[in-house]
């Protein structure tokens, strides 16, 4: 009995196979904010016009989908998790002795 796991078993869990609920919590919200801006300010000028549209372009960057990682907030936070977490490795190996010296 063999079994053959397919690579893409974690898009079952996705909705719609690609975003994750807080991808959809986070775009929805900058897509309600453009909308509550759009009927609040007046659109006279380009640069106003760029400010309002830009929490729902913002957030559909974020939750844009690439490869070899989920979409770009993935990326952000594993990046920022790498540069503060400690840069300095130690090995835990299966020969490491956590310092003990062994007698020969």
């Amino acid at each position: 009995m063999n079994y053959l796991i397919p690579a893409n078993t974690k898009k079952g869990q996705l909705i719609l196979g690609i975003f994750r609920p807080f991808d959809l919590i986070l775009f929805g919200s900058g897509v309600l904010i453009t909308i509550i801006f759009l009927a609040i300010m007046p659109l006279s000028s380009t640069w106003v016009t760029i400010i309002v549209l830009s929490p729902a372009i913002i957030c559909g960057f974020l939750v844009m989908p690439i490869p070899y990682y989920h979409n770009i907030l993935n990326i952000i936070i594993e990046l920022y998790e790498f540069l503060t977490n400690r840069q300095t490795y130690r090995w835990r190996g299966w020969c490491y002795k956590n310092g003990k010296k062994t007698k020969n």
